[in-house]
């Protein structure tokens, strides 16, 4: 192996590739640590964080023991942006955190709230003008990987709907379907020990 290190090939191409991985890597991890911060989520991003800056002080390394190749930092670059490229890819896929749907709807829209009534959503209507007439204003919050569920339902039903999706940080609805900690699963088994 370390015969291999030492080769004058690897110091010209191996080291340029690692120095491209571990800026995927670390760019990559870096990408997710600020969404996850964005989001709220206080436990992963330190977590992330670590392993981002010991990736990141591996790479810088190779570089720096490396000046002479010129690939190096063109390995660099492009490991950085491909890094970014992939980690807004993971985070899209993880599909994390809340939205806020808001539907304007131009007809009327009573059978697209009945339906998402009907999957457990709470809506929201308001009777608004629009440059046309009559509008309703649709607001629903869902979970950002229910987006897949309700855009469909918005164009079957309302086609010409102008909607809009925005992140939430926090939401205090009450009716909001969460998943169930540990305590909360331990308070519902009391409660239900109690009947």
């Amino acid at each position: 192996m370390s015969e291999i290190l030492h080769q004058e090939w690897f110091a010209l191409y191996g080291i340029p590739v690692l120095i491209a991985f571990a800026r995927i890597c670390d760019v990559s991890i870096g990408t997710l640590r600020i969404i996850f911060v964005s989001k709220g989520l206080r436990l992963w991003a330190p977590i992330l964080g670590f392993f981002e800056v010991t990736i990141w002080l591996l790479a810088i390394s190779k570089v720096m023991e490396n000046l002479t190749n010129p690939i190096n930092y063109i390995a660099y670059a492009l490991g950085f942006s491909l890094g970014n490229y992939i980690g807004m890819f993971i985070e899209n896929r993880l599909a994390l955190g809340m939205v806020v749907v808001r539907i304007i709807t131009k007809r009327d829209s009573h059978a697209l709230v009945t339906v998402l009534r009907d999957l457990g959503y709470s809506v929201t209507v308001v009777d608004a003008e629009g440059n046309m007439g009559a509008v309703n204003i649709i607001f629903t919050l869902i979970k950002r990987s229910s987006i897949k569920v309700i855009t469909p339902l918005i164009l079957h039903y309302n086609p010409q709907a102008v909607y809009s999706i925005e992140d939430v940080r926090h939401a205090s609805d009450p009716n909001f379907p969460t998943v169930l900690t540990r305590r909360s699963r331990f308070s519902q088994f009391m409660r239900s020990m109690r009947k």
